[in-house]
């Protein structure tokens, strides 16, 4: 799920329990290099997968370029040119040159991007988290012939600027700054404010947390194409009930950051979509129907040139359950609709970016209509579709469009949901083929240049780590490996490594879910192991992928070298390309058909597989796996003995409007599915032991969901362990060894309760 009050009573329990970090398998001095350690895997370097490199197609010269170290030990970064047909480099910008004027040492890049014509380069550095990513920092502008950089933002404070992006002709910059959009002009460096009136509850060019989180949206503005004006998204709170966020630990008092924060149910953030001229003026608002607090726009950019300049948006009712694809006049402000999506449980947001192809003539446009998701091609003039792709699969996501071969670049998996391909379908429908090699398992990822002849593909499998090579296209010819995690895969290789399968349970209705599991290296079937299922369940994320899981997987495999097996299992509504019906099957029922899924899902692979103890039964989970975990220890206490859950919402009323409403319906018209899909309606049912584990500081999944839970089991004299972190987020990651701490506590909670070794 993409989820303080501080009681006396929570710190005296945070304290009883505080010595649970020291895990009952300290690592010793000599490490077996055989045997993986809490500290191999989070302290130290040993395990770390190589970083993949940051780089930049270009459009016009053609290649990429990416930041390599210069020679010798000079400072900072050289930006480099690589040619992908013969592999010669060229310096475009030496490391020194980013050095601003009488200062001392070159910038610390964190990001950049080109101008239209590849003469200027817009850098970020110095970027300030806000929310989940660095979007707020400071912005140079760098002239690539001249060697001129220039700092924006005049005499504003530092790292305060958002989402800079460049005129088309690369004469100005536009920026957020406060919650206001200004251009300056990079001849004389004047600034120009586009809007005024952005505030504490108006939000111009940017997003409020819920567009943020559960939309993905963040850089609000759009350049038109002739750079004469801006289109942008406007979000008003006004009305939006805040939730603070109390910060103990930072301060002598209580530090308490209010968040508009719209929970299931209650009062909507108002969003419309404005165009002004980009030297300043009056706002021309879109006419888009509907009441603005009850739509959400999730998409806006300019459709190209035509007589008149047009703006495309996507606008979704509060349901989520009709997606209207609308045309703007930006000079009138008319809206025109062009296409109307619309589904009996919710339309997926799978069109976040339009692809034009045929002059501009033609879209490119995703769509379960038919009961899986496909390509179609929507004509700009009527709404006319025509299918691109056809079949009994999914397409997962579209990578690129070739419009001078006709060829559209996607994702699917159409033999193996747990894996990713690149596949490609002429623009009119007459032909599909894969492109990555039949005979590469795992999942694939693709970076692909703007005219369809590289890409950087990244792959890997769930026993092996991500390989990062160029290769040519369409015939996936390697052409030079950037990332092969050499390291990584030697130490791998050293480790009495445990064993992993993927497979299929058949549970009631004869529903098969996909699942894998990991076994101690010297497993017998004739013994007796603990099991620990890792769950999610919901609607937004897969667990069950045949890729390399990192840190996680590490800790998985650490467990099963103590004597685990560890098992994980995708129910019904999922994400899985596996078809409309199956992801959506979950509606109005989030926790409640999951969590029998799981249940049954754990039944039949215990009768099934010799080797499995009935008795030492464990699961654990992460935010929508959190929520999860609770549901399996509330509603089958007799199945699950030990639960681990980690930033859960206990009660579905308590999250956002944009996620709980889009899967689950307004309160009012499902209240009954809201009290039974809430583990805390059930945790009068608690008969293991259970472990909660929260960030106090989580802006996602409120820690005022593990309080009221507290408090409910506390009503119901039910025992239970619990530890708060402190001003920690959902990711439970800032401050010193945090990471380290949390899989130290789940570890030795893990041996202490549902042990490795028992007397029988």
């Amino acid at each position: 799920m993409p989820f303080d009050r501080g009681l006396r009573l929570i710190l005296i329990v945070v304290v009883t329990v505080a010595g649970l970090a020291l895990e009952a398998n300290c690592d010793e001095a000599t490490v077996d290099p055989s045997r993986l350690t809490l500290d191999r895997i989070f302290d130290g370097t040993d395990f770390n997968a190589e970083d993949a490199p940051v780089l930049q197609w270009m459009k016009r010269r053609g290649g990429y370029t990416t930041l390599d170290a210069p020679q010798g030990n000079a400072p900072g970064r050289d930006l480099v040119w690589n040619d992908p047909a013969t592999g010669n480099k060229e310096i475009l910008v030496p490391a020194h040159r980013f050095t601003p004027p009488g200062d001392e040492p070159p910038l610390s890049i964190e990001g950049y991007t080109f101008s239209e014509d590849e003469s200027k380069l817009l850098i970020f550095t110095c970027g300030k988290r806000v929310w989940r990513l660095k979007t707020r920092g400071d912005y140079w502008v760098l002239d690539i012939s001249a060697g001129e950089l220039k700092k924006l933002g005049g005499t504003t404070a530092p790292s305060t600027l958002m989402f800079a992006s460049l005129s088309p002709d690369a004469s100005r910059v536009a920026y957020v700054q406060q919650n206001n959009i200004y251009v300056q002009d990079l001849h004389d460096m004047n600034v120009t404010a586009l809007t005024s009136d952005g505030s504490g509850h108006v939000i111009n060019g940017t997003f409020d947390w819920v567009y943020e989180e559960e939309l993905g949206l963040h850089r609000g503005f759009r350049w038109s194409p002739d750079g004469e004006t801006i289109a942008y998204w406007q979000i008003n709170t006004e009305g939006v009930r805040e939730f603070p966020l109390v910060n103990n630990s930072n301060s002598l008092y209580p530090r308490i950051q209010m968040i508009p924060y719209p929970k299931v149910g209650e009062r909507n953030s108002a969003c419309r979509v404005g165009v002004v001229a980009a030297t300043g003026g009056p706002t021309t608002w879109l006419t888009v129907p509907g009441d603005p607090r009850e739509h959400y726009i999730t998409q806006m950019d300019w459709a190209g040139p035509t007589p008149s300049p047009e703006i495309v948006l996507q606008q979704f009712n509060r349901l989520q359950n009709t997606n209207r694809l609308m045309i703007a006049n930006a000079v009138s402000g008319n809206v025109q609709p062009l296409l109307t999506e619309s589904d009996a449980a919710w339309v997926e947001n799978s069109n976040p970016k339009l692809r034009w192809f045929d002059e501009q003539r033609q879209l490119v446009w995703l769509s379960e209509r038919e009961g899986w998701q496909h390509a179609y091609s929507v004509a700009r003039s009527g709404g006319k579709t025509v299918s691109i792709t056809r079949g009994k699969f999914d397409v997962v996501s579209i990578e690129s469009i070739d419009v001078q071969g006709e060829w559209m670049y996607y994702i699917a998996s159409p033999d193996n949901p747990t894996r990713r391909t690149l596949h490609r379908a002429r623009l009119n429908g007459s032909r599909t083929e894969r492109v990555t090699p039949a005979n590469l398992a795992g999942t694939h990822s693709y970076n692909i240049s703007p005219d369809a002849k590289w890409a950087i593909h990244t792959f890997s499998t769930f026993e092996a780590p991500p390989v990062v090579d160029l290769v040519s296209l369409p015939e996936h010819k390697t052409v030079k490996v950037l990332v092969e995690n050499k390291e990584l895969k030697d130490r791998l290789a050293k480790l009495s490594l445990p064993s992993s399968e993927f497979f299929r349970v058949t549970i009631r209705d004869d529903v098969q879910l996909d699942a894998w599991a990991i076994k101690p290296p010297d497993f017998d079937p004739a013994k007796s192991y603990p099991v620990l299922f890792h769950v999610y369940g919901e609607p937004a994320g897969q667990t069950v992928l045949d890729r390399w899981g990192g840190k996680m997987q590490l800790w998985h495999m650490l467990l099963a070298q103590q004597g685990y097996v560890v098992i994980s299992v995708d129910n019904r509504g999922t994400p899985a390309p596996r078809g409309r019906d199956w992801r959506k099957i979950i509606y109005r029922q989030v926790g409640i058909l999951a969590s029998a899924d799981q249940a049954a899902a754990a039944h039949a692979i215990l009768k099934e597989r010799p080797g499995l103890d009935l008795q030492r039964v464990a699961v654990w989970g992460w935010s929508g796996g959190g929520s999860m975990t609770l549901n399996a220890m509330f509603r089958y206490p007799e199945l699950y003995k030990t639960g681990i859950s980690v930033a859960p919402v206990p009660n579905e009323r308590l999250y956002d409007t944009i996620y709980q409403e889009r899967y689950m319906g307004l309160p009012g018209d499902n209240a009954e599915g809201y009290r039974l899909g809430s583990p805390i309606t059930f945790a009068s049912q608690l008969k293991g032991h259970l472990m909660l584990i929260h960030g106090t500081g989580d802006d996602n999944c409120h820690y005022q969901g593990t309080e009221a839970l507290i408090d409910e089991l506390i009503a119901h004299n039910k025992q239970f362990s619990m530890l708060a972190y402190p001003n920690r987020s959902h990711g439970i990651s800032e401050r010193k060894n945090t990471t380290r701490h949390l899989y130290g506590l789940m570890t030795r909670f893990l041996n202490e309760k549902n042990p490795v070794n028992v007397a029988r």
